[in-house]
C-alpha cells in the first residue's frame, strides 16, 4: 500500500498492510539529530533562519525540513501548522494575557467585542508552507497526507470563560460562536489547499474535565459539530483533539461532535486504547497513544519497546489506528528512546531497522 492508501484504509476501518505511523509534533534537539542539520522550525533558530535566507526562503526551508523529517522516519502523513508571517520573528507559543477585570463576565464580553472588531480571515502569507509542500511532494513523487489545525474551542487555563459558562451563558455562547467563525474560516482555506484532515476542538481536560459534561454538551459540542459537518461536506476528515481524561464526555466528544478521529489520547490520564477500540473502533480512528510525557521521556528502552508493542496490539483490528505519541516529542524524550519507538515499529512489521548514522 502507499501511504495514502494505508491512511484511507485506517479511516475506512479496513485492515491496512500495516498500522500507519506519523508524529504529531516534534521539537529540537531530537529533530536535528534525524535531519542532521538545525531544524528551521525551532523557535530559537527561526530569527537566524530569517536573517540568513529571508522570509519566503525561510518558509520553504521549514517545509523542506518537515517533509525530509517525515520521509526519514517513514511517516505516512504530516501535521503542518500555518507558517510565521513575514514580520513574525518569535514563533514560540504564548498564552494571551488575561483581562485584569475582577468581573469575569465583563472580561469575556470585552474580549468578544475585541475579537469581533479585529477579526480577519487567515492571511495568504500564513498558508505558503502548504503550497511549498505540495510542490515539493509532486517534484519527488511523494504523496503524504497533511493534517492542519483549526482548534478554537478549548477552555484550558481560561478561568474567566469557565466561570462565564455558569454566570452568563449568553456571553459564553457568543465566545464559542466567534471561535467557530474563526475555525470555519481556517477550514475553508485548508479545503482550498487540499489539506486532507483538520484538527478541531481544543483542550478542556486534565485528570478530569475542567467543565461539567452538561457544559461541554451545551457550549462546545454544537460548535465543533458545525466544523465537522463543513469538513465532511468537502470530503475531508475531522479529528477532535484534547489531552486529559475524557471518559465522562467521550460519547459527546466523538459521536456528538461527529468526528472521524481522536488525537492526543492521554494514556497517563486513563484513556485506554483497548477500551476505546472496543467501544468506538467501528466508528472512530485513534491516533496515538504512546505516552510521551512519561514512558517515552523517562522509561528505559525496554519499557519503551514493551509500550510500543502494547500500543500496536491494542490498536489492531479493522484499521482505525495510527501510531503516534499522545502529544509532542519534546526535548525530554531521549534520542535512544525515540529510536526504540521507530525500530520496535519497524521490527513488528518486518521492515529494515533504522540507523541514526545512515
Amino acid at each position: 500500500m502507499t501511504s495514502r492508501e494505508r491512511i484511507e484504509a485506517g479511516f475506512q476501518h479496513r485492515e491496512p498492510d500495516r498500522t500507519p505511523v506519523f508524529e504529531y509534533v516534534m521539537h529540537s534537539p531530537i529533530v536535528d539529530h534525524f535531519l542532521k542539520r538545525p531544524f528551521a522550525g525551532d523557535p530559537d533558530k527561526w530569527p537566524d533562519v530569517l536573517d540568513k535566507l529571508g522570509w519566503e526562503a525561510a518558509v520553504k526551508q521549514l517545509a523542506l525540513d518537515k517533509l525530509d523529517l517525515a520521509c526519514t522516519l517513514g511517516h505516512d502523513m504530516m501535521y503542518i501548522t500555518p507558517n510565521p508571517l513575514p514580520d513574525q520573528r518569535d514563533i514560540s507559543s504564548h498564552i494571551p494575557s488575561a483581562d485584569q477585570s475582577p468581573d469575569p463576565v465583563e472580561a469575556v464580553k470585552r474580549r468578544n467585542e475585541a475579537t469581533a472588531a479585529s477579526w480577519t480571515p487567515p492571511p495568504d502569507e500564513a498558508m505558503l508552507i502548504y503550497a511549498f509542500l505540495q510542490e515539493e511532494m509532486q517534484r519527488r513523487d511523494i504523496d503524504l497526507l497533511i493534517m492542519a489545525p483549526a482548534y478554537a474551542h478549548g477552555v484550558w487555563t481560561d478561568i474567566d470563560l469557565m466561570m462565564v459558562m455558569l454566570l452568563s451563558p449568553e456571553t459564553a455562547h457568543d465566545h464559542f460562536a466567534l471561535a467557530t467563525k474563526q475555525a470555519l474560516a481556517r477550514i475553508e482555506r485548508y479545503i482550498e489547499l487540499d489539506v486532507d484532515m483538520i484538527g478541531i476542538g481544543g483542550d478542556f481536560s486534565g485528570n478530569r474535565p475542567m467543565i461539567s459534561p452538561t457544559a461541554y454538551r451545551e457550549f462546545i459540542v454544537p460548535e465543533v459539530r458545525l466544523c465537522s459537518r463543513r469538513i465532511h461536506k468537502a470530503g475531508r476528515w475531522a479529528i477532535n483533539a484534547s489531552d486529559g481524561n475524557l471518559w465522562p464526555v467521550i460519547d459527546d466528544f466523538l459521536c456528538g461532535c461527529e468526528v472521524d478521529g481522536y488525537l492526543e489520547i492521554d494514556m497517563h490520564a486513563g484513556m485506554d486504547l483497548h477500551r476505546l477500540k472496543k467501544e468506538y473502533g467501528d466508528q472512530i480512528t485513534f491516533l496515538g497513544n504512546l505516552d510521551c510525557g512519561n514512558t517515552l521521556s523517562f522509561g528505559s528502552t525496554e519499557e519503551v519497546k514493551r509500550h510500543v508493542l502494547e500500543c500496536l496490539e491494542a490498536g489492531q483490528g479493522n484499521g482505525g489506528h495510527i501510531l503516534c505519541a499522545s502529544n509532542a516529542i519534546t526535548a525530554s524524550v531521549p534520542v535512544e528512546n525515540y529510536l526504540t519507538v521507530i525500530n520496535t515499529y519497524r521490527d513488528f512489521f518486518d521492515l529494515p531497522l533504522f540507523k541514526l548514522n545512515q
